[in-house]
């Protein structure tokens, strides 16, 4: 068995493509996975498998849309490894994250699209956005005193924001912890 973050893009948002947590937990249970957990209602799920993480994508793709009331097809899935994930985490930029009262950060997660691709979307307003490429996600940090001058937002817009998932630096740090400890505990 194999330890599995799965990241859910596009549920939950603004009151559109409902999915309970819950229910989503009982999906997965039904498809064979175990220690199925999910870390608030934003799309994030721990699981067991057996299956590849490609199989795990096909499947919860296939199987939301059956199972939820779904307002729209922009509902995508990446699932990550424990490795993966420890490996977004720890090739972070050198002081990203550790001044969490001054800036805001962002772990964009990247699906489908490679960041050199990704990058050519985000449009860095000087004294205020940072972004880095990484392996399959983008690090995003912006001045917390000066977010409404930020230009993150802009990239919502682009055809390319389909490939991508954020998280909070704080969400995708507490994901990994919630993974390592499942980990020891197994």
């Amino acid at each position: 068995m194999t330890r599995y973050l799965v990241l859910l893009r596009g549920i939950n948002v603004g009151g559109r493509n409902k999915v309970p947590m819950a229910a989503l937990r009982d999906l997965l249970e039904s498809h064979g996975h175990t220690k199925v957990s999910t870390y608030i209602a934003s799309g994030n799920v721990i699981l067991s498998s057996d299956q590849s993480a490609a199989a795990i994508k096909r499947e919860l793709e296939e199987a939301l849309p059956k199972t939820f009331k779904l307002d729209s097809e922009l509902v995508s899935v990446l699932v990550l490894t424990l490795a993966q994930l420890r490996a977004i985490v720890r090739k972070r930029p050198k002081g990203f994250g550790d001044h969490p009262a001054t800036y805001l950060s962002d772990a964009v997660f990247l699906m489908g699209i490679d960041a050199p691709t990704a990058m050519q979307v985000f449009d860095p307003r000087p004294g205020v956005d940072e972004v880095w490429p990484g392996t399959g996600v983008i690090y995003s940090q912006r001045l917390s005193a000066q977010r409404t001058r930020s230009r993150l937002s802009k990239i919502v817009g682009t055809p390319a924001y389909k490939s991508m998932t954020i998280r909070s630096w704080q969400t995708t740090r507490a994901l990994l912890e919630r993974m390592e400890a499942r980990e020891d505990a197994a």
